[in-house]
């Protein structure tokens, strides 16, 4: 998963850092370069300096190839712009925000901006929202498990066929769930692969 974490506050510079060292490919933009003397030994991603609500600076952050976005600055109007932009304009699938106004959560919730509240919840939130956006779920049949878990289509499968991937040993690409929403089985690997599209893997554990 690639993330963008926007405002490297200490949630922001906290967030990258963990991220960073379970292995999610993180990028941190900030309006000041001196913010991230906050990121410590564990984040291996790249920064950006630019202003958070310009798109032009977003693009440069990389959102436009981004699976998740995390608008993280201590300002909730800000935090709610970058918010808007990553949904509305670059169509972000997974979008976090952070307020510091708890009666802002419920205006936040109607425009599926998932806010995370920091004066109610804390780091385990965000960390808990991303990796659980790669749902993973365990299925026993017989004596056999089977594992699946679903993910974002990563960008060099868009206009693939489901047949030209290569899959590890025992995984099958089991559905699709296009960008409306509708849920698709695999029925054939002719199916080609398109942008927004969620991929849904079946795997045999053992």
């Amino acid at each position: 998963m690639n993330i963008l974490i926007v405002g490297c506050s200490r949630m922001g510079a906290s967030l990258a850092s963990e991220m960073s060292e379970r292995g999610y490919d993180v990028s941190v933009m900030d309006r000041k370069s001196d913010s991230f003397e906050r990121l410590d030994d564990r984040f291996s991603g790249l920064t950006f300096k630019g202003f958070p609500i310009d798109n032009d600076d977003l693009i440069t952050a990389g959102i436009e190839s981004c699976d998740a976005v995390c608008a993280v600055t201590d300002d909730d109007n800000v935090n709610l712009m970058v918010a808007q932009i990553a949904k509305n304009v670059h169509h972000v699938k997974l979008v976090l925000t952070q307020t510091l106004d708890p009666e802002k959560s419920e205006a936040y919730e109607q425009d599926s901006l998932n806010p995370i509240c920091s004066t109610t919840l804390t780091l385990d939130a965000f960390i808990s929202a991303l990796e659980g956006y790669n749902e993973e779920q365990m299925l026993e049949f017989g004596s056999h498990r089977v594992k699946f878990y679903s993910m974002p289509i990563p960008k060099e499968f868009i206009g693939m066929k489901a047949m030209e991937i290569q899959y590890e040993n025992d995984e099958v690409l089991y559905a699709i769930i296009n960008e409306g929403g509708k849920f698709n089985l695999i029925e054939h690997y002719n199916v080609l692969l398109k942008e927004g599209d969620t991929l849904i893997f079946s795997k045999l554990v053992d």
